[in-house]
This record gives structure tokens, sequence and C-alpha cells, in this order.
């Protein structure tokens, strides 16, 4: 087993993990677009990463998440979101406002006080953006959702994730009711204009594919809506 990890390599275990390395090798660069870091510096971490038994990286290639990697990459994300959730259930801070603090307080807390959170919480299986929480043993359940960007006329959708890196389009999406839970009918495209108008909750709402960006939903089906 590698060492106790540092912050930095749990930032970086958790970024190669959003960006598919759980199953997929990740580019080096695209690692560095994600921490917003320089690609060197990128290089001289990822081999560290691998002499520390955190990952498997092939110089040229890229970075996959070990099994100890994987492990603790999903401990941090656990961590994190239970903060978030924590924050907005029972500090009442605004959706908008938790995850840069989630992502100081995700280093800091101990495992006891993390269970301690969980059972306050009911061991929830959402964050408060609709992501999943990865359980007490380090499950993390797949779904297979969209984004509404690419949703089209007619079609309806229920919003399950909402991009959780901009305060401001956080607030702007609780403005207009485009929150987890919500139920988006997209009445029209005009794809010359890239305009959309959706209904949610009765309200008519025309925004951009950049106004939809980021956020997640299920598919209404014929089925599923009976």
């Amino acid at each position: 087993m590698p060492d106790q990890p540092t912050s930095a390599v749990q930032d970086y275990l958790k970024a190669i993990h959003r960006l598919g390395g759980a199953e997929n090798v990740v580019l080096p660069n695209r690692i560095a677009e994600e921490l917003g870091v320089k690609a060197p510096s990128v290089t001289g971490m990822l081999k560290r990463l691998a002499d520390a038994g955190w990952i498997e990286y092939t110089s040229g290639e890229g970075a996959k998440l070990s099994p100890a990697g994987l492990s603790e990459a999903l401990r941090v994300i656990r961590r994190h979101r239970l903060v978030e959730l924590f924050l907005t259930q029972v500090l009442k801070l605004d959706w908008s406002e938790v995850d840069a603090e989630a992502e100081a307080l995700e280093h800091a807390i101990s495992p006891r006080l993390e269970q301690a959170m969980a059972d306050y919480l009911g061991e929830p299986p959402e964050d408060p953006h609709g992501h999943l929480i990865p359980s007490r043993t380090g499950e993390l359940k797949s779904r297979n959702l969209q984004q509404l960007s690419k949703c089209r006329a007619g079609e309806t959708v229920i919003i399950r994730e909402a991009q959780d890196d901009s305060p401001d389009r956080l607030r702007r999406w609780r403005s207009q009711g485009l929150t987890p839970g919500a139920r988006v009918h997209i009445l029209t495209y005009q794809e010359l204009d890239d305009l959309f108008e959706v209904e949610v909750d009765g309200k008519l709402i025309r925004l951009g594919s950049e106004g939809l960006a980021g956020l997640r939903g299920e598919l209404v089906t014929a089925d599923s809506a009976s």
C-alpha cells in the first residue's frame, strides 16, 4: 500500500478519476487542463505517482489509476460530496458556495468525522448537485446521463446532475429552476442561432447551448412517462 497521500496527490487522483482514469488511460495534457497547471509539472508528478503505486503510467501515453489510486480517489470524492451536502443541509449554505469549501475540508477531516457526517445525513446517495456519493466501502454506481445541450425539440429530460465549478452558473440555474429533479421540456431548438426554448415548471426559458452546458439528465421515454 502506498504512503499516506498529500493533498496534491489526492487532487491528482481525483482529476484522473474525473477524466475517466478508473478504466481508461488519460493523457497528461488533459490532466494539466483539468488542474490548471503546466504540462511539464504534470509529467513529473505522474512519474512520482507511478513510483508510489497510485497510478499506472507510460511516458508518451498517459495515466490510469491503480487499485490503490482508485480506492483513494473514491475516498476523497466521498468526503468532498458529504461535506457539500452537510454544508447545504445543516449549515444552509447555498449550493453555489460549497464546492470551494469542500475542496479545502476534504483533505482535513478524519475518517471518524466523515462517517459521523454520513450517519447524520443517513448515508445519502447524492450531493447537492446530484452527483453520486461513493459508499462507505468505496462503491460508486454508474448511470447513463445525457447532456441537456445535446437534446433537441420534442424531448423531455429530468435533470440529475449540475456541474459545480461555476458559482455564477449555479446561481443562475437555481433562479431558472434548472436543478436536479426538474423536468425540462425541450420545445424548440434553432440551430442557426443556437437558441433553445425550454419549459421548466410551467416557465418558458430561452438560452443557448452554453447556458445548458454542465447539466446532465435522463431522457423521459413513453414507458417511463406512463
